[in-house]
């Protein structure tokens, strides 16, 4: 009898120290749409985020930190390869399928190591819920690309009650639960992903877990729950309704949160926050409602508001609080970060680097001596492109869209020093050629060997 006991005090000791040497669970929030200041700690003073903020007080804020692409779907590419747009075979937005053939766009090619793939490898259960836009084929669907479980819709956008994507028509039903179409009509979308996770919580709790939240809000249709819009009754049309949902997301984030506290999982588990890049101008989105603050620029746009992103990182038993990184960052280096932090292999070359010592030490310099993005084509005559090099960036192709009945910027060239001009109101490309031919000739110089490195 006493044997038994003391065997069964020694299985009981033996699984609570496996149970506490647990890989950290991770969690990858990444808004839609979502502007460069939105949020009370970026300076929002008509929002209300308590839940977004509580992740920078647990952990790290960054206040120069940049997404890969000023649009969706390179940006969801840079984020789950570590790699630039480019160099993961993304151009662009993925059309519709209706659309690939005719484009011959067909999404992030399978080839491609994402994070749940690397993750996979280390014994993580891997789950999507929410925003996929990265290929429709079934070999670029989540499930085929290291995601054991994906719920969500895999187009751009949808309603969040029908879960519809209303675009060109027909109409489309866009919610699935892996490759099986699932209905729950008038259910608000962001409560289905709440519950999914909750569930996955639940079931996945005693071994390490990677999910990828990603939210197709603030993305239009702006659609905040009917407590959120009258809590920002006075605000005027289209800031009410982008703030409304601004706070719906919030108000889940918050739900996750407590969840993991309930179940004593808040201390393991790593949380990143990103929002994928700038606010929209777009007719959809009332022509705007998201904010850049004092940068210039949106959506679809290289200036800093197009491309400069909220980001934060939280994992409460490794990582400092509360504190601040000022230097450039980018949206690639989350993949060699959580690879760092999860002693993970990296098995093949990425753009992004390990933030862990800027972490460590916030007065450290940037990690990237350059930074480079291209989206819409890999022919740099015809793509919006740009290189950041210390304080100068230079962009190419620039093309800024300003709004309801006003006409898109556009420049060749444009070149500015962020030190002494953050709100990029100044093109310098005259005054300093050396400077631009410099930058000019870096670009030429990467987009050569992105280009040899694809074959093309």
């Amino acid at each position: 009898m006493r044997l038994s006991f003391y065997l069964f005090v020694f299985s009981f000791i033996f699984t609570q120290n496996l149970y506490s040497q647990k890989q950290p669970n991770v969690i990858v929030i990444l808004t839609d749409d979502q502007g460069a200041v939105d949020l009370n700690i970026y300076g929002a003073k008509d929002l209300y985020t308590p839940n977004m903020d509580r992740i920078a007080k647990e952990g790290t804020m960054f206040t120069q930190f940049y997404a890969g692409a000023p649009v969706c779907s390179p940006s969801r590419a840079a984020l789950l390869t570590g790699k630039t747009n480019l160099k993961a075979g993304l151009e662009g937005n993925v059309p519709v399928p209706e659309y690939a053939d005719r484009w011959q766009q067909y999404g992030l090619p399978s080839s491609e190591i994402t994070l749940a793939e690397m993750l996979k490898k280390n014994g993580y259960y891997t789950a999507l819920i929410g925003k996929w836009h990265l290929g429709h084929r079934p070999e670029n669907l989540p499930n085929a690309q290291g995601f054991d479980y994906f719920f969500g819709h895999q187009r751009g956008c949808i309603d969040n009650y029908s879960h519809t994507f209303y675009w060109d028509g027909p109409n489309k039903h866009d919610l699935y639960r892996n490759v099986e179409e699932v209905y729950y009509d008038g259910m608000h979308f962001s409560d289905l992903m709440v519950d999914e996770i909750k569930q996955i919580i639940d079931t996945k709790k005693t071994e390490p877990f990677f999910i990828y939240w990603a939210f197709n809000a603030p993305h239009y249709p702006y659609q905040g729950t009917k407590k959120w819009l009258d809590y920002y009754k006075d605000l005027p049309t289209p800031r009410k309704e982008y703030a409304a949902f601004i706070s719906n997301t919030d108000e889940k984030i918050g739900a996750v949160l407590d969840y993991l506290e309930q179940h004593q999982l808040r201390e393991d588990t790593i949380i990143i926050f990103q929002s994928d890049h700038g606010h929209s101008l777009e007719e959809r989105a009332f022509w705007g409602g998201g904010s850049a603050g004092i940068f210039r620029g949106s959506k679809f746009s290289l200036f800093e508001g197009g491309i400069r992103v909220p980001a934060l990182i939280s994992y409460p038993k490794k990582l400092p609080k509360n504190q601040t990184v000022d230097v450039a960052c980018i949206e690639m280096d989350w993949f060699a970060t959580l690879a760092a932090l999860t002693q993970t292999p990296i098995t093949e070359t990425i753009d992004g680097q390990n933030l862990l010592p800027l972490i460590e030490n916030p007065k450290l310099p940037s990690p990237h001596k350059v930074m480079h993005w291209q989206f819409g084509s890999y022919d740099d005559s015809k793509a919006q492109w740009a290189i950041r090099k210390g304080d100068w960036k230079l962009i190419g192709n620039l093309n800024e869209p300003r709004g309801k009945n006003q006409k898109n910027f556009k420049a060749d060239l444009f070149l500015v020093n962020l030190n002494e001009d953050p709100r990029e109101q100044h093109n310098l490309v005259d005054q300093k050629p050396q400077i631009t031919s410099e930058l000019l000739e870096l670009h030429q110089k990467w987009l050569k060997e992105v280009k040899t490195e694809k074959g093309i």
